[in-house]
């Protein structure tokens, strides 16, 4: 809970510079970049958090790795100043929250559809086209396979959940003849 009460805050700050400045698509790009870095690489994790190592070295890993990825100047200062405050452990809650309050701004939600199979680009289509009708928003939508649904589709978008796999209407069956015994 705590890390998402400093992640809006960073977000929110960073945010607002980012609509000063017009640049929130490439801080959604460098945040981005950053939070998977920090999550796909155990060294970069222990390079910027573990208390073993001063704080000035930890400052200096991320000085480093903000230089070699070439970001703009605001977005260095403001890794440079997580790094400072001890708060690099927050970056990738910082880049969702900060993902979120763009897609926010400009009437857009994140939908994952999965599928037993893969989906054909008219039925990708079709289904993003019905989640814009019941959100009101404009849908990106990212499709994955799980073949544990057997077959059909299971849409989310934010806390909407829509189910339509085989597997969910197989176990409401299962559970209709346990129910009538």
């Amino acid at each position: 809970m705590k890390n998402d009460i400093l992640a809006r805050r960073y977000a929110k700050a960073l945010f607002v510079v980012g609509k000063e400045e017009n640049s929130l698509d490439d801080f959604v790009e460098a945040l981005q970049g950053f939070a998977d870095l920090y999550t796909t690489t155990p060294e970069v994790v222990d390079g910027l958090t573990n208390r073993i190592y001063p704080a000035d070295v930890r400052i200096k890993v991320m000085e480093e790795i903000v230089k070699s990825a070439g970001v703009s100047p605001i977005m260095a200062n403001f890794l440079n100043l997580l790094a400072e405050k001890g708060r690099s452990n927050v970056l990738p809650e910082i880049a969702a929250t900060f993902q979120a309050m763009v897609d926010e701004e400009r009437n857009i939600c994140q939908g994952t559809v999965f599928s037993a199979t893969e989906l054909s680009a008219e039925l990708q289509g079709k289904t993003k086209e019905t989640l814009e009708k019941i959100t009101g928003k404009q849908v990106v939508l990212k499709a994955e396979i799980d073949p544990s649904i057997i077959g059909g589709i299971i849409a989310k978008v934010g806390d909407l959940i829509l189910d339509g796999s085989i597997k969910t209407q197989l176990e409401g069956l299962k559970e209709s003849i346990k129910g009538s015994e």
